[in-house]
């Protein structure tokens, strides 16, 4: 039978046509975007990649497990600025920040954090009056109510919790005073200090399972790199890389290859990134007992966090094992600003090497 209208045909045969020819198409499944792991070094006086400042202090940027984690911030907010501008890092995309402890050579950049991005969250160690904030009970002191009101804090019903503020207000702190997961399989590990210089000084570490074991990101190791070392044992782990700061730049041999030794034979650690206050001899002597395991963490340096970390330079993949000639001189110089402590030690290890004619001629 023919069609009574066969213009209306035409139009109905070539709409279902094509909606045919697709449903027939195989479908090719999209991959997953693969997911992002590595450390990119954005603060730090030595290193190889052009453009970017050096100066004493630390910050990384950490990616894993989806997560963008920001750790310390280095001593300058402009310097800070520069380097993460120079790497391509966008620090208003963060998940959380850590910051491992008070001095002012890993929360100096602050400033500049807090401009681009003042609602992300940090979580800091919670200290006695500390920079970041404290609070107390309200009921920590001793209370007298023979006095009239006048006399007495708060006219006698003080709050519940007495806050006191931090050199932030606006910022959003979470204080840590004990060690804690804070997202799944990220942890903090909370140590004190117990050494003359920094005698009670609360530190974070940053510590992230992997299949590999963890990867323990350290930004001083004031309480010891030992026992940061041990505490990640304790928990059950056993510690595949750590990245950062071993504070042995001002240590003599003998506790240098004691600290080394340990790290290799009783902790087992499998890979070394160190840098910041490691030290020169540090690094050499991580160089030597470690071999193809210790891997360059310099200013600019990202390293993939594979299951064997490699340090990625200025889009090329390096080999090197410690610092050349140009990262020694950059090192050297700006090592007399460091830390306080470390101030007051360089100038005892000069006056010692003095001659005896300078000592007594000197005012």
């Amino acid at each position: 039978m023919r069609a009574k209208h066969p213009r209306l045909h035409l139009i109905v045969m070539s709409l279902l046509v094509p909606a045919g020819c697709a449903a027939t198409r195989p479908q090719v499944p999209t991959r997953p975007a693969p997911e992002v792991r590595r450390i990119t070094v954005l603060y730090d006086a030595f290193g190889k990649t052009a453009g970017m400042r050096k100066d004493w202090g630390y910050a990384a940027l950490i990616e894993y497990g989806g997560k963008r984690i920001l750790f310390d911030t280095g001593d300058d907010p402009e310097i800070l600025a520069h380097n993460a501008s120079a790497k391509g890092v966008d620090l208003s995309r963060l998940d959380f920040v850590v910051m491992s402890h008070r001095h002012g050579d890993h929360m100096g950049g602050m400033d500049h954090l807090l401009r681009v991005n003042p609602d992300v969250r940090i979580y800091a160690p919670k200290e006695n009056f500390g920079v970041y904030g404290f609070s107390l009970p309200g009921t920590f002191y001793r209370k007298d109510e023979s006095l009239p009101p006048e006399q007495r804090y708060y006219d006698g019903t003080p709050p519940q919790v007495m806050k006191f503020g931090s050199a932030w207000p606006r910022a959003h702190l979470e204080l840590i005073d004990k060690t804690a997961e804070i997202a799944p399989g990220i942890h903090l590990i909370s140590l004190v200090s117990e050494k003359p210089t920094t005698l009670e000084l609360r530190e974070l570490s940053l510590a992230i399972d992997t299949p590999e074991g963890v990867i323990l990101v350290v930004g001083c190791s004031h309480p010891g790199i030992d026992r940061i070392a041990e505490a990640v044992l304790s928990m059950g782990k056993r510690i595949h890389l750590i990245v950062g700061g071993f504070h042995l730049v001002v240590a003599k041999d003998p506790d240098i290859d004691a600290i080394v030794t340990g790290l290799r034979d009783t902790w087992k650690v499998s890979f070394v990134a160190p840098g910041h206050c490691t030290g020169e001899p540090t690094f050499a002597a991580l160089g030597r007992a470690f071999g193809d395991r210790y891997v360059y963490a310099g200013l600019g340096t990202t390293l993939e966090l594979t299951p064997t970390p490699t340090s990625v330079t200025a889009g090329t993949r390096s080999g090197a094992r410690g610092m050349e000639e140009d990262d020694l001189e950059a090192y050297r110089a700006l090592l007399p600003r460091g830390e306080g402590e470390e101030r007051d030690l360089l100038a005892l290890g000069a006056a010692s090497r003095r001659p005896a004619s300078a000592a007594a001629s000197t005012p």
